[in-house]
C-alpha cells in the first residue's frame, strides 16, 4: 500500500516538473485515490503466517465471514487453491475446497477461468470427504456455466471416473452431478463410461450409467441415483410414480425443476397436484421471472389473454361502476398470444398457482395457498402480486380454506401495504358466522398495514359492526384495535376528534364507560398515543379519568402513557392482584421474580468482590443468605404456580443456576483446597448440562443471560481447573443480562386454607402422655396439582421437633374444578408438660427437583474420580401452603 501510494506521488511530481511554463491557476487540482488492499493478498499473508492446522482453520473461518467483490473472486480463489497444493491437513484442505465453492457462487463471476486447476485438484486427493466437497465445487461450476458444451463434457468426465469409489458421499456427488448436468441425447465416450464394477467398451447413455447404481450397497447411493432419474419418471403412467418423482426433481437445478412441478399442477390425479403444490413452495431459489408466471393467466384459454376475477374487479373498483348484469362474458379473451414466442418452460409455469387455487379439490387450493406464502415471505415484490388472490381465497366455500389463507397471509402482512379496495374485501369477513374464522380475521387485522385514515375509520367501523353482532368477539376485536393503533399512529392522530366526539369551544357529554364499542375506540386511540406524544392534548377530561381507570382494569390492551393528569400506574403487583382476583397469580409470580432478580444483582453489587478473603466474612454470609433465598424462592416459582409454559419454567431454571454459581463462588473463597470445591463443581456443570438436554428448544430467548454464556463456555468449563472454573463463572454472572419474561394467558398460585382447627379456642386439647389423640383437620385446597402425593401435614411441637404426615388418597374430596377438599385425621403424642403449649399445624407442598445423569465426559481435573456415584441426584424439599394454625395441647402424665 505504501510502494503503491509513493509511485503516484512520484508520478504527479513528474507531471508538475514537465509543465512549469503553465501558470499555477491553469494547473487543475490534483487528487490522490487510495485503493483499498487486495483480499488475496491479505488471505494469502494470513495463511503464511499459520504455524498450524490449527491456525489455517481459524484464519479460513475469520476470512469466511468477510465478504469478497467480484474483482477479488479469482484473485482469492487462486490463493486458497495454492495453499491447497501445500496443505497436508485433510481438514485445512476441506475448508478450502468449500470456501472454493461459495466463492464461485459469487454473483457476476465467470469460473471459466478456474476450470482446469479445480478439476485438476482431484488428481491426487486422497481423502473421500475432501474429494466429495470438490465434485460438489465442480457441480457448482457446471450450473453457473450451462451453455458451455465442453465445459460440461469434461465435468461429466470427472464424474463418471470417480464413480468407482468406496466412499458413498463420492459416489452421491457423482450422481448428483450427472443428474443435474448429464443430457439424455448424448451418449458417453468409451473413455468415461463407468460403473459399479469394470468399465465397459461400450457406448452408454447417462441414464443408463445411473441406473446402474439402483442396486448398489449403500442405501444412500441408491437413494440418489433414483433423485437424478427423477425427471425421467415424471410421465409414468401410475400416479404414485408420478408423485414419488415430483418429490425428487425437486434436487434437480431450480428453474428447470420448478417449471417441471408447475406443469405436475394440472396432473390428472389430485394426489400429484397436492404434492406439486407443497414442493413449489420449499423452491425459495427460483427466478423472479418463474414465480410471476405463476400467477399469469395468459395461456389459459385457446392462446388468448384472459383477465382474472380480481383484475375485473379492481377496474370496476377504480371506476366506480358496478356489475349490471348487461355485458355477457365481459372477461372473454381479447389478446392474441404469439405462439411462436412460447417456450415450454414458460408454459408449464405460467399460471400454476392460479389452476391450484382454482382447483375442484379443497386439498390442492389449500397447498397453493401455503405454496404461495412460503414464497412470499422472503420476496416482498411477489408478497404484492400474490395479495389479491389470497385475499379471493377468503370467499372460499370451504371453511378450512378460508381459515387456511386467513393464517398465511398474515405471514407475508409484514412486506405489504393495504390499499382501501383490499381492505373492503378482507373486512368482508366480518360478517362469517362461523367465530373460527372472525377471530383469524382480527388477529390478521393485528399484523396489517394500511395506507389511509380513511382505511382505519374503515376497519373501526366494521370491527364495531361486528362487536354489535356478534358481543361475545369483544375481547378479540379490543385485541386487534390495539394492534392496529399501535401500528398506525400518524393515521389516527387526524381522525381523534371524530372518533372521541371531542369539540375546541363546546363541551360534549361523557360517553359511557360501560359500553364495549366506546371501551374499542379508546383501546384504538390510547396505543396510538403512545407513540404520539401530541395527541394527549386532544383528550377531554373525561378521557383521562377513563383512561387511569382503564390502566387499571384493562392494563393488557392500555399501555402506559405519561401524560398531564394522570394518574400513576399502580406498582405494587399485590395490590394489582388484590383488585383483579383473575390477576393474583400472575402478579405474585412476577414478585417473587423480580425479588430473585433484585436479590441477585445487590448480591452482585457487595464489598465482597473487591475485598480480600480474609476481610470478608460478614459479606459472605450475606451474599450467602442471598443465594440461599433465592434457590428457595425459584423451587416456589417453579412448583407453586400452574399454567406455566417452558419458557417461564427455563427462565427460572437459569435463576437457579446463577444462585447456585454464586454458591459455588462463596464455597471456594470461604474453604481451601481443591478437593472441598470439586464435587461442587462437577454438580454444577451436571446441572448445566441438565438445562441444555430440557430446554434446548428455549435457548433463542435468552440470549446474553447467564445460561447462554455459561453454554458458549461448555467445552472450556469441562477442561478447566475447579478455581479457573470459579474465575470464569464469577465474570460471566456479572456480565450476564436480565431475562424479560413473557407471561402466559393466564397463571394460578397453589394455595391452602384450613378450617378445622380454628386455632381460636383457649381450651387445651388434654391426653395422656406417651399416648396418641386424634386431631381433626379440614381444609381447602385450589390449583393444587396432584394433591394425593405432593400435599403434606406438617406439625410443630414447642421443642422444635417437626412431624411430617401423608394424607390417605381417600381423604381427598373434588367439589368443583380446580378446588379440592381435605378432611383427615393426624395423630400427636409427646412427653408430659407442665402447662398446656401450643404446636402449629400447616400444610406443606412437597416436590422433587431432581437433575439428570452426568454426561460421559467428565471434566480434565476430575479423571482420577472414577469411584464417584453417577446415579441420579434427587433434592428434596416442601414448601408452604398454607398459613400455620396454633391449638393447644395439653399432654399429661401417666397413672400409676
Amino acid at each position: 500500500m505504501a510502494a503503491h501510494l509513493k509511485k503516484r506521488v512520484y508520478e504527479e511530481f513528474s507531471k508538475v516538473s514537465q509543465q512549469q511554463q503553465v501558470s499555477l491557476e491553469e494547473v487543475p487540482a490534483k487528487k490522490l485515490r487510495l485503493t483499498k488492499p487486495s483480499k488475496s493478498a491479505a488471505l494469502h499473508i494470513d495463511l503464511c503466517k499459520a504455524t498450524s492446522p490449527t491456525d489455517a482453520l481459524q484464519y479460513l473461518l475469520h476470512f469466511a465471514w468477510k465478504p469478497v467483490e467480484t474483482e477479488s473472486v479469482e484473485g482469492v480463489v487462486r490463493i486458497l487453491l495454492e495453499h491447497y497444493y501445500k496443505e497436508s491437513d485433510n481438514s485445512v484442505r476441506l475448508k478450502i475446497a468449500s470456501l472454493l465453492g461459495l466463492l464461485l457462487k459469487s454473483q457476476g463471476f465467470a469460473p471459466v477461468c478456474v476450470v482446469d486447476d479445480a478439476i485438476n485438484t482431484l488428481n491426487n486427493e486422497k481423502s473421500h470427504q475432501v474429494l466429495a466437497q470438490l465434485l460438489d465445487t465442480l457441480l457448482i461450476i457446471g450450473t453457473q456455466l450451462p451453455d458451455k458444451i465442453a465445459i460440461i463434457q469434461r465435468l461429466i468426465d470427472v464424474a463418471c471416473k470417480h464413480l468407482s469409489s468406496t466412499y458413498f458421499r463420492v459416489r452421491n456427488k457423482c450422481l448428483q452431478l450427472l443428474g443435474c448436468l448429464g443430457t439424455v441425447d448424448k451418449p458417453l465416450s468409451k473413455e468415461t463410461d463407468a460403473g459399479p464394477g469394470a468399465q465397459t467398451s461400450h457406448v452408454r447413455d447417462v441414464q443408463s450409467v445411473i441406473s446402474d447404481y439402483f442396486q448398489d450397497q449403500d442405501p444412500r447411493v441408491r437413494t440418489a441415483a433414483f433423485k437424478a432419474m427423477a425427471c425421467k419418471l415424471l410421465s409414468d403412467d401410475y400416479e404414485q410414480v408420478r408423485s414419488a418423482a415430483v418429490q425428487m426433481v425437486w434436487i434437480r437445478l431450480v428453474d428447470d425443476s420448478f417449471g417441471k412441478i408447475c406443469h405436475m399442477v394440472c396432473d390428472g390425479s389430485w394426489v400429484v397436484r397436492v404434492q406439486a403444490a407443497k414442493l413449489l413452495g420449499s423452491m425459495h431459489q427460483v427466478s423472479p421471472h418463474f414465480l410471476e408466471q405463476t400467477l399469469d393467466k395468459k395461456l389459459m384459454s385457446d392462446l388468448r389473454r384472459k383477465r382474472t376475477a380480481h383484475e375485473r374487479a379492481k377496474e370496476l373498483y377504480a371506476s366506480g361502476e358496478f356489475s349490471s348484469g348487461r355485458r355477457w362474458a365481459d372477461d372473454a379473451p381479447k389478446e392474441k398470444v404469439d405462439t411462436s414466442g412460447v417456450n415450454l418452460i414458460d408454459s408449464g409455469a405460467c399460471g400454476a398457482f392460479v389452476h391450484g387455487l382454482e382447483d375442484e379439490m379443497y386439498e390442492v387450493r389449500i397447498a397453493a395457498v401455503e405454496a404461495l406464502c412460503s414464497l412470499a415471505q422472503p420476496s416482498p415484490s411477489f408478497a404484492e402480486k400474490c395479495l389479491d388472490f389470497l385475499v379471493d381465497m377468503f370467499n372460499d366455500e370451504i371453511e378450512e380454506v378460508q381459515l387456511q389463507s386467513i393464517h398465511v397471509l398474515r405471514q407475508i402482512l409484514t412486506h405489504i401495504t393495504l390499499r382501501e379496495d383490499q381492505l373492503d374485501t378482507v373486512l368482508a369477513v366480518l360478517e362469517d358466522s362461523s367465530r373460527d374464522i372472525r377471530e383469524a380475521l382480527h388477529e390478521l387485522l393485528c399484523y396489517t398495514n394500511v395506507s389511509t385514515k380513511e382505511c382505519i375509520q374503515l376497519a373501526l367501523v366494521e370491527l364495531l359492526k361486528n362487536l354489535t353482532k356478534y358481543p361475545t368477539d369483544r375481547n378479540s376485536v379490543w385485541k386487534c384495535l390495539k394492534f392496529l393503533g399501535a401500528r398506525h399512529p400518524t393515521l389516527v392522530l387526524p381522525i381523534v376528534p371524530e372518533l372521541l366526539s371531542t369539540h375546541p369551544y363546546f363541551d360534549t357529554p361523557e360517553p359511557d364507560m360501560d359500553d364495549p364499542a366506546y371501551i374499542a375506540v379508546l383501546v384504538l386511540v390510547f396505543n396510538a398515543a403512545k407513540s404520539c406524544p401530541t395527541m394527549p392534548a386532544l383528550f377531554s377530561d373525561h378521557t383521562f379519568r377513563h383512561y387511569a381507570y382503564l390502566r387499571d382494569s384493562l392494563s393488557h390492551l392500555v399501555p402506559h402513557l405519561r401524560v398531564r393528569n394522570l394518574f400513576e400506574p399502580l406498582i405494587d403487583l399485590q395490590r394489582l392482584g388484590e383488585l383483579q382476583t383473575e390477576l393474583a397469580g400472575s402478579a405474585d409470580f412476577c414478585a417473587t421474580y423480580l425479588h430473585c432478580q433484585l436479590l441477585l444483582t445487590k448480591a452482585l453489587q457487595e464489598k465482597i468482590w473487591t475485598m480480600a478473603v480474609p476481610l470478608c466474612l460478614k459479606q459472605n454470609a450475606k451474599v450467602s443468605t442471598a443465594a440461599r433465598q433465592i434457590l428457595d424462592e425459584t423451587y416456589k416459582l417453579e412448583f407453586l404456580y400452574s399454567g406455566l409454559e417452558t419458557q417461564q419454567i427455563a427462565a427460572i431454571h437459569n435463576v437457579r443456576l446463577q444462585a447456585k454459581a454464586l454458591q459455588l463462588i462463596l464455597t471456594a473463597r470461604s474453604k481451601r483446597g481443591v478437593d472441598c470445591v470439586l464435587g461442587v463443581c462437577e454438580k454444577f456443570l451436571q446441572d448445566v448440562e441438565s438445562f441444555q438436554r430440557h430446554f434446548m428448544t428455549e435457548l433463542p430467548h435468552f440470549q446474553d443471560s447467564f445460561v447462554e454464556k455459561l453454554l458458549e463456555l461448555m467445552p472450556r468449563l469441562t477442561a478447566c481447573k475447579p478455581l479457573d472454573l470459579v474465575k470464569i463463572l464469577q465474570t460471566t454472572l456479572r456480565q450476564s443480562k436480565f431475562i424479560h419474561l413473557k407471561l402466559p394467558e393466564q397463571i394460578h398460585r397453589a394455595s391452602a386454607t384450613i378450617i378445622e382447627p380454628t386455632g381460636e379456642s383457649d381450651n387445651p386439647l388434654r391426653f395422656t402422655s406417651g399416648l396418641v389423640v386424634a386431631l381433626d383437620i379440614d381444609a381447602t385446597l385450589e390449583h393444587v396439582q396432584d394433591p394425593q402425593t405432593t400435599v403434606k401435614v406438617q406439625v410443630l411441637y414447642p421443642d422444635g421437633q417437626s412431624h411430617i404426615i401423608h394424607p390417605k388418597p381417600g381423604d381427598f374430596r373434588t367439589p368443583g374444578p380446580g378446588r379440592v377438599r381435605l378432611i383427615t385425621q393426624v395423630y400427636l403424642s409427646h412427653s408430659a408438660w407442665t402447662e398446656a403449649c401450643q404446636i402449629e399445624v400447616r400444610l406443606l407442598l412437597a416436590y422433587s427437583s431432581s437433575s439428570s445423569k452426568p454426561s460421559a465426559s467428565k471434566p480434565a481435573w476430575n479423571e482420577s474420580m472414577d469411584g464417584l456415584a453417577t446415579s441420579e441426584s434427587c433434592i428434596e424439599g416442601t414448601i408452604h401452603l398454607s398459613k400455620p394454625v396454633k391449638v393447644f395441647i395439653m399432654p399429661k402424665p401417666a397413672r400409676r
